[in-house]
C-alpha cells in the first residue's frame, strides 16, 4: 500500500487535491480518509464546554486511533471510520466502513505535525495557499456546511485558527516531499503527483 498524506492550512485546497487523485486514478484504486473524522470523542462533556475548546490544536485529534487505522489498512484490514458532527462538536455513534485499496490518501491540517503519522506516510504533500483565500473559503464552508455564523467563524479564525496555523501547520511544511502552491488550481503539480501514484499502481499490479 502507498499512503499519501496531504496537509495544509484550513481552506488551502487539500480536499480538492485529494479528490482529484481519486477521480483520476479511480475509487477502485484509491481510498480517501480525512483527519477531520478523527476529532476526539467529546460526547461526555456538555455542548457549552465543547464550544469553548480549541479545535485547531493538534491535541484536538485522536491520532492514536488514526495511527491504528493506518496500520490496519496497510495490513489489508478494513476499518470503521468515525463520523464527526461539526455542528455538535462531537463524534456520532455510526461509522463508515473503509476497505483496503492499493493507495490511501489521508488529508488534514495536521497530517504532517505528528512524527508518528509522518513515519507511516510514503509521500508527504503540503498544499500552500494565500491566507486571504483560505479564510474566505473557511467562512463559506463553515457557514454553508457546518451550521456556523459568520461572526463565530471570524472570532474562531482570530483566536485559534491563525495562531495554530502559524505555530504548527506552517512549520510542518518543511517535512513535505512536495509543496503544491494554490491547491486544486495547480493542475501541473497534481498531474505530477498522480503520475507518481500511477507508477506505483502499475508496479503493484505487476507484483500481484
Amino acid at each position: 500500500m502507498l499512503i499519501v498524506g496531504i496537509a495544509g492550512g484550513t481552506g488551502s485546497g487539500k480536499t480538492t487535491v485529494a479528490h482529484n487523485i481519486v477521480e483520476t486514478l479511480g475509487e477502485g484504486n484509491v481510498a480517501l480518509i480525512s483527519q477531520d473524522a478523527y476529532y476526539k470523542d467529546l460526547s461526555k462533556i456538555s455542548f457549552e464546554e465543547r464550544q469553548r475548546l480549541n479545535y485547531d490544536h493538534p491535541d484536538a485529534f485522536d491520532n492514536d486511533l488514526l495511527l491504528e487505522h493506518l496500520h490496519q489498512l496497510r495490513n489489508r484490514q478494513a476499518i470503521q471510520l468515525p463520523v464527526y458532527d461539526f455542528a455538535l462538536h462531537t463524534r456520532l455513534p455510526e461509522t463508515i466502513p473503509v476497505e483496503y485499496k492499493p493507495v490511501l490518501v489521508l488529508e488534514g491540517i495536521h497530517v504532517l505535525v505528528d512524527e508518528r503519522i509522518r513515519n507511516v506516510l510514503d509521500i508527504k504533500v503540503f498544499v500552500d495557499t494565500d491566507a486571504d483565500v483560505r479564510v474566505l473559503r473557511r467562512i463559506i464552508r463553515d457557514v454553508k456546511d457546518r451550521g456556523r455564523t459568520v461572526d463565530s467563524v471570524y472570532e474562531q479564525y482570530l483566536s485559534t485558527v491563525k495562531p495554530m496555523h502559524d505555530a504548527f501547520i506552517e512549520p510542518s511544511k518543511r517535512y513535505a516531499d512536495l509543496i503544491i502552491p494554490e491547491g486544486g488550481e495547480n493542475k501541473i503539480a497534481i498531474s505530477l503527483l498522480t503520475t507518481r501514484i500511477r507508477h506505483f499502481l502499475e508496479e503493484h499490479a505487476y507484483a500481484r
